[in-house]
């Protein structure tokens, strides 16, 4: 099975990749080694070490740029300034254990274990990820390495903050945009750059006559330009020749026109990145799923935009007795047990439930419980039978393999 490792890395960790790792003559089975790269980089939802180990490193990043900005107080330095510097140590510590452990497992990284330990730990250093994990803690020693005062290095412990992205998907997620589209921004910024230009120039030949000391050179024009074009509007420079206050408004508008291009262009990404997640998540969860994972890639292709992946707790209420057939919904992981007056029936992965309700148009008669963390895919009935006009193969493929599983107890 295949999971996506914590920290947004686009590494694949596969379970079967410890044969790559026994091929390497450099690399011998190291239990502990393993242990410790599944709590600190695969960040497993059931693995509880590594929710624990997560929430420490969380906290404690928090906590040190509540201290960084506490200690800016002077009333707070005077009077903590033992604790903050006690602080301090044990962080830089932590940290520290957890950059060289990150480096220790690096041979355990699938595409890195092929490399020699050395390789694939100097692979690992230079991962942005890594390379902010050190700067975090690089002005600590620096500072009692050197003679020489540092304290301007302190400024570096913000980066700490960054750390904080290693667990944020939604953060990788705006990166990936950003660099897939730089292009289009760095189009979008020399454009404005340009308006720059024009505005700046246009307004010195208007207001540099009348306003030599605001608007004498190109540059002196060139702030109030931006700060035009930007919308922020400070006031502090304005024009006062009507032609010049006429061009001013041209170049407000021109100004919204331009700043609207970045915006338009990361949203219109961000959407299309999330689209690609859902697409990549649901694909996953479909092969999980015997009745959909036999199906053509055109036809998973028309299904993957209408199933919508649930995530359920144990002893959750999925459904209720009276509750509307509306949906059929897939079990990609978990136990999901059906309870009515008669009987009880347990679902497990790769079955379906809720066919019967929904083709008919009926209530369900049962309740359907989660006995543990469970994933579901969802297919409202209006899609179902959007999908069966335009697709009839694949519906007819559910209904026969539902039959054939006997799904008559909704």
């Amino acid at each position: 099975m295949a999971t996506l490792n914590k920290g947004g890395d686009e590494n694949l960790i596969d379970n079967s990749s410890g044969k790559f790792r026994a091929a390497h003559p450099n690399h011998g089975a190291h239990p502990l080694r393993r242990r410790v790269y599944e709590i600190i980089e695969m960040g497993r939802g059931e693995d509880r070490a590594s929710k624990l180990f997560d929430t420490f490193i969380v906290t404690l990043i928090v906590l040190n740029i509540l201290v960084f900005m506490a200690e800016t107080v002077p009333a707070l330095e005077a009077r903590y300034a033992r604790e903050f510097f006690a602080f301090e140590i044990v962080s830089v510590a932590v940290f520290t254990l957890e950059y060289l452990a990150r480096l220790w497992v690096a041979v355990e990284v699938p595409f890195l274990s092929r490399h020699t330990p050395v390789q694939a730990r100097i692979a690992m250093a230079t991962r942005p990820a890594l390379i902010i994990d050190l700067l975090a803690i690089l002005p600590f020693y620096l500072s009692h390495i050197f003679a020489i005062d540092l304290r301007v290095l302190r400024i570096l412990r913000l980066l700490r903050f960054l750390k904080l992205s290693r667990y944020s998907p939604a953060m990788h997620t705006l990166i990936r945009v950003l660099s897939n589209e730089r292009r289009a921004l760095m189009g979008a910024g020399l454009l404005l750059v340009a308006a720059v230009l024009f505005a700046a120039s246009g307004m010195y030949y208007i207001e540099h006559r009348v306003q030599p000391d605001k608007f004498g050179t190109v540059p002196d024009a060139a702030w109030w330009a931006i700060a035009t074009l930007t919308t922020v509007g400070y006031g502090d420079v304005t024009p006062i020749t009507p032609f010049g206050r006429f061009f001013g408004g041209i170049v407000m508008v021109v100004g919204l026109c331009i700043l609207a291009l970045p915006v338009a262009i990361i949203s219109t990404g961000f959407a299309q990145e999330m689209n690609r997640r859902d697409f990549v998540v649901n694909w996953s969860l479909m092969s999980r799923i015997p009745m959909l994972a036999d199906l053509d890639a055109s036809a998973v292709a028309a299904m993957i935009p209408m199933l919508q992946a649930h995530n359920y707790p144990p002893n959750m209420q999925v459904l209720e007795p009276g509750s509307p057939g509306n949906a059929v919904y897939f079990v990609a992981s978990g136990r999901i047990v059906r309870r009515s007056a008669n009987d009880t029936r347990a679902f497990h992965t790769g079955d379906v439930f809720g066919t019967v309700a929904m083709v008919q148009g009926a209530q369900h008669g049962a309740t359907y419980l989660t006995e543990s963390k469970c994933r579901l895919l969802k297919l409202h009935r209006e899609d179902f039978l959007r999908l069966e006009m335009t697709h009839p193969g694949i519906t007819n493929h559910i209904r026969k393999l539902a039959d054939e599983r006997h799904d008559d107890m909704d």
